[in-house]
């Protein structure tokens, strides 16, 4: 398992996937996320895995639904609108505390925007797609070894904590070739037993019932509190997020995704010129490291967020800092030819780093 491999980004978190287990996998074609029903199709028999082309994403997700009811490891993928379609059983499957795993490489929008890389689904993602106030997990990965890691760990966080987990890619991740590392999954030996999933009465003296409908008096508030409070626990343990070079920077610059990839070029260029720049890049951006940037912000109050949008993660990063703290942003909203180059953040951080 340790043979270095070149393969796409859209590959590798499929690998992941069924490295941790997947063996359901419901989908409906979307560029740019094709590779990944494709691989899937081909894959999943061998490992005595079940693959469907669903007939619409609406179609998909309640596949899913029903599949992560029953206990198992199951996985869809698309890209904007195709989340927007899923977001309703995104919602169910909130209410209703099922895991499973979705992946969204973003493209442009609004409505059918374009193929290319974009982060223009950050709000999204973040805010939970549908109705009824819930949040995902997100992770944000900026390569394709964490394409392959976080895919694995993304399962594990889904049936811990009993909820969907989005890995929020795009257009840029999922169809770029690089290095990877395939290693051997490890499930963790404290992960809770299913012993809620639908599975038939059997030998119990009952047949579990997983739901999200609960008409009872006060039975929907009470529900809403239990979700509120795991997303809280949620918030003090699984937080992620990758900082470079904090101490005694002058110019603190964020990113996620690959707009980090680009922007880390641009500060290593920017640090030969003699330039003190620091990095945040949250691996997760629900939860969102907000603590970090509290701490960071209250040494080095100057911030660039970089985004592949008009501003998003900016809002995020705006509430969680010093109130001391100049938040400022620089972004690209997606479409042919609008991916920043390097040599473009350097001007912005020489910009900002001088103002």
């Amino acid at each position: 398992m340790n043979n270095r491999l070149f393969v796409k980004g859209n590959e590798a978190v499929a690998m992941g996937a069924i490295e941790a287990g997947c063996r359901y996998y419901f989908g409906y074609p979307i560029t740019p996320q094709n590779d990944i029903p494709e691989y899937m199709s081909r894959e999943m028999p061998k490992v005595g895995g079940f693959f469907l082309q669903a007939e619409s994403e609406v179609a998909a997700i309640n596949m899913v639904l029903g599949a992560g009811a029953a206990g198992g490891r199951v996985m869809t993928s698309s890209s904007g609108p195709g989340i927007s379609l899923k977001a309703e059983g995104m919602s169910f499957m909130a209410g209703s505390e099922v895991p499973a795993v979705i992946v969204n490489m973003q493209r442009p929008g609004p409505g059918l925007g374009g193929i290319d890389a974009s982060q223009a689904d950050y709000f999204q993602a973040v805010k939970g797609a549908g109705h009824g106030g819930y949040r995902l997990i997100v992770l944000a990965p900026w390569s394709v070894q964490e394409l392959y890691d976080l895919g694995m760990l993304a399962f594990d966080l889904a049936d811990r904590y009993r909820t969907p987990v989005m890995i929020l890619g795009d257009a840029m991740l999922g169809q770029m070739k690089e290095a990877l590392i395939p290693h051997s999954y490890h499930r963790p030996a404290d992960l809770p037993e299913k012993d809620w999933v639908v599975c038939g009465k059997g030998r119990r003296n009952h047949a579990n019932v997983v739901k999200s409908l609960m008409l009872k008096d006060g039975e929907l508030e009470a529900h809403n509190w239990h979700l509120h409070a795991k997303y809280d626990l949620i918030k003090q343990r699984e937080t992620r997020c990758a900082t470079d070079n904090l101490d005694g920077a002058e110019l603190l610059v964020t990113a996620f995704g690959c707009a980090a990839r680009i922007a880390r070029t641009a500060i290593d260029m920017a640090r030969g010129e003699g330039m003190k720049v620091g990095m945040i890049r949250p691996v997760t951006v629900f939860p969102f490291p907000s603590e970090v940037y509290l701490q960071a912000t209250a040494r080095t109050p100057k911030v660039l967020c970089i985004e592949l949008n008009n501003g998003q993660m900016v809002e995020d990063v705006r509430l969680s800092v010093d109130r001391q703290a100049d938040v400022r942003f620089y972004g690209r909203p997606g479409g042919t030819g609008s991916l920043p180059t390097p040599e473009e953040l350097l001007e912005q951080i020489r910009k900002h780093y001088k103002d």
